[in-house]
């Protein structure tokens, strides 16, 4: 990537030497002795070690006991829990289980599992019993209709999960997810029907706003003339840009069925008029010019490489020299989530049956291939949500590549 030392590659094995032997020899024993039955005994036995076996326990069991977790908060979500506490307050297990209509003893269960995972708390004010509230956890979920759809949307993914290796065997194909991508099924995705678009659509209209707020933190769109936004469905990204910068230009793309759904959401915020809508595919025909900077919100980990290649060309052809392309994205090996990318999205993408998380650094080579220059990776206050980067078109732009 543009900035970046390319000699460090170059570098590594000379200067590793000796440390690195040593260091690989030492992992090496350690993992032969976790592995006998006799030796983890004693480490958790032994006064030093114990704290350590321990933990790694308590996180080995998380990894077992995780869909169980995640049952929980898809039960919280669907009896609408967390805005029934925020809007009435800490309320009793007798009340909370008239409300969600369950029997007194599946709700205490359900509370008890919730307070567990830090969903929610358990409150003893006195003279008022046991009462619940809010947790650490559950309070982010107050409102946040995108975290909602993603749990809800979870019920195709884990049925697609049930058999794992049949999963990795078939490569996604015939899976529940890859109903929700109809477009493979169709040679010309433009031809497709609005009824075949509308559910996927809708999925990515409610999960976008946690990548969206990112960009918008991480990057002054206000700075530019007119942004295009490609494949941005029904319009939530441009919408979101419209009250930040109001005297941006807009226009949006994506295939003809899916801007018919934009045309009728945008409408109804009364943004018509401020937003041109061009219909097409990315991969058939050329992208409209006339804007300076061009966006890619949750688009490339859809694809694979080359389908990447071709969007990232289309841009490249659509701005003129000295434009901008902004990419933002759930990324592999962010900091501080690298679950996230390799092992969430990297089966999640396996059962839609396209598609692959990408690093930041792997984004940057696809770009440079594509032609951009200046490649670079902005700080975002979340990257577990989203990472987000920023290539430029040369000042000898030609629109053949």
């Amino acid at each position: 990537m543009a900035g970046s030392d390319s000699s460090a590659l170059t570098r590594p094995m000379a200067a590793r030497g000796w440390w690195q032997t040593a260091q690989s020899a030492w992992l090496d024993w350690v993992q032969a002795r976790v592995t006998q039955q006799g030796f983890r005994r004693w480490a958790a036995g032994f006064w030093l070690t114990r704290p350590l076996v321990r933990r790694r326990a308590s996180q080995l069991f998380d990894l077992v006991s995780g869909f169980v977790y995640t049952q929980v908060l898809l039960a919280c979500v669907r009896l609408d829990l967390f805005e029934r506490l925020a809007a009435g307050g800490p309320q009793t297990a007798e009340a909370l289980a008239t409300a969600c209509d369950l029997p007194l003893r599946s709700m205490q269960r359900l509370l008890d599992a919730a307070v567990s995972l830090r969903l929610l708390r358990e409150r003893s004010d006195r003279g008022s019993g046991r009462r619940y509230s809010l947790g650490a956890l559950g309070a982010p979920m107050v409102g946040n209709s995108a975290l909602a759809s993603m749990v809800e949307h979870h019920a195709a993914l884990y049925a697609d999960l049930r058999d794992p290796v049949a999963l990795l065997r078939n490569e996604g194909v015939g899976s529940a997810m890859s109903a929700y991508w109809p477009y493979a099924a169709y040679p010309k995705a433009e031809d497709l029907p609005a009824r075949a678009v509308q559910e996927y659509s809708a999925l990515m209209t409610a999960s976008q706003p946690m990548v969206i707020e990112e960009l918008l933190d991480a990057y002054p769109l206000q700075r530019h003339r007119c942004l295009l936004d490609v494949g941005g469905g029904e319009g939530r990204f441009v919408a979101a840009v419209a009250a930040k910068a109001p005297k941006l230009q807009l226009m949006l793309f994506d295939l003809p069925p899916v801007i018919e759904l934009a045309r009728q959401r945008l409408a109804g915020l009364g943004l018509g008029p401020r937003v041109q809508l061009h219909g097409g595919s990315f991969f058939d025909g050329a992208l409209p010019q006339g804007a300076d900077i061009v966006s890619l919100v949750r688009v490339l980990f859809d694809h694979d490489d080359e389908h990447v290649l071709a969007i990232l060309r289309a841009a490249r052809a659509a701005l003129p020299a000295g434009g901008t392309l902004i990419v933002a994205e759930p990324m592999a090996q962010a900091s501080g989530a690298q679950a996230m990318g390799d092992a969430y999205f990297g089966f999640y993408l396996l059962a839609m049956g396209r598609g692959q998380p990408r690093s930041a650094a792997a984004l940057g080579a696809l770009l440079q291939q594509a032609g951009f220059e200046r490649v670079r990776s902005l700080p975002t206050r979340l990257p577990l949500q989203a990472g987000v980067l920023v290539a430029q078109v040369g000042p000898a732009h030609s629109g053949s590549h």
